[in-house]
Parts: structure tokens; C-alpha cells; sequence
């Protein structure tokens, strides 16, 4: 674990440093500082893309009834890609570019989803959205729906005070 933490917070910057020195020294500062700023903009206008492209998959598959798993992986791992494209540099620049892509993406998903796995620190059940987490796995009577309802009288031609709907709702029975 401290490897990694030394990488991310030592070996990446120091080499992105003497990369942006290499290059500014080929090319010069203002073509470098273009260069940087220039990746930024475009990988945020492409990671918004992206981004509400996700979330639209991710409704349509709640919509649906089913977890948004893929939904959560790219939405995991397009904020990572942020991070990365707005830190300056070109390696990172160049992770958060991966990250865009979705191939990419699932590869990456898939090889952290076995580490994961072969370290022995995440289990993997099922989820039933429909009922409580108490009876998730115990109880086969089937989900608790709680709401509170009013009664209406027939012949009554206005709501109670206590009636929260309007006169013309399809759930309001007409005398």
C-alpha cells in the first residue's frame, strides 16, 4: 500500500514535471502551457459528455427495475478521469483520456473486480430493490408498501381539509 501511495503522490508528479520541462524545452513555454490548458478544456467538455450519457443509462436501467451496476462503474470511474484531466500534466492527462474510453473503462472494472475478489475483502450478493434490508434474505411474504390514504364518501363533492388532492384527480372516486 505505501508503494502506491509513493507512486501516486511522489513518482507521478516528479514525472510530469521533468516531462513538462522536456517538452517546454522542444517546444517552447506558451505552446507547452496551451498544450496543458488546451487538454483540460477538451477532456472536461468530453467527460460532461460522457457524464450525461451515464446518468441517462443509469434512469433507464432504474426505470427498468435493475441495479445500475455498469451505470456506477463508469460514473466511478469518470470521476477519476475528472480528477485526472484536470490535474496538470500529460501522464495523467493521458490516464483520464483512457478512462473516457468505455472499453477501457470495463477492462479496468473487470481487472479490479478480480483483484478485488482474490484479495478476499468484498463479497458479492444479490439485491432485491423491492424490500426492506431486515427481510432482504429471510422473509418471503414479499415487499412492505407504507402509505397513508384518506377515505372518500360517495356523494361528498368537496375534499376534506385534510385531502391533499386535487378535485380533479384520477384517484378520487366521482359520485
Amino acid at each position: 500500500m505505501t508503494r502506491w501511495l509513493f507512486v501516486l503522490f511522489v513518482a507521478v508528479p516528479l514525472a510530469e514535471i521533468l516531462l513538462l520541462i522536456e517538452i517546454g524545452k522542444q517546444v517552447g513555454l506558451l505552446p507547452t502551457v496551451a498544450l496543458v490548458l488546451s487538454t483540460a478544456v477538451v477532456g472536461v467538455a468530453l467527460l460532461k459528455r460522457q457524464g450525461l450519457a451515464v446518468l441517462a443509462q443509469a434512469r433507464a436501467s432504474l426505470d427498468r427495475g435493475e441495479m445500475p451496476m455498469d451505470s456506477v462503474v463508469d460514473g466511478a470511474c469518470l470521476l477519476v478521469a475528472g480528477a485526472f484531466l484536470l490535474t496538470p500534466g500529460l501522464i495523467t492527462d493521458t490516464a483520464g483520456f483512457l478512462l473516457l474510453v468505455p472499453t477501457v473503462r470495463r477492462w479496468l472494472a473487470a481487472r479490479l473486480l478480480a483483484f478485488a475478489k482474490r484479495s478476499g475483502k468484498v463479497e458479492i450478493h444479490g439485491f432485491d430493490p423491492f424490500s426492506e434490508p431486515s427481510r432482504r434474505h429471510n422473509d418471503e411474504s414479499g415487499p412492505v408498501i407504507e402509505t397513508d390514504y384518506h377515505e372518500i364518501h360517495p356523494g361528498r363533492e368537496k375534499p376534506s381539509e385534510h385531502d391533499e388532492r386535487p378535485a380533479n384527480s384520477p384517484w378520487r372516486r366521482r359520485p
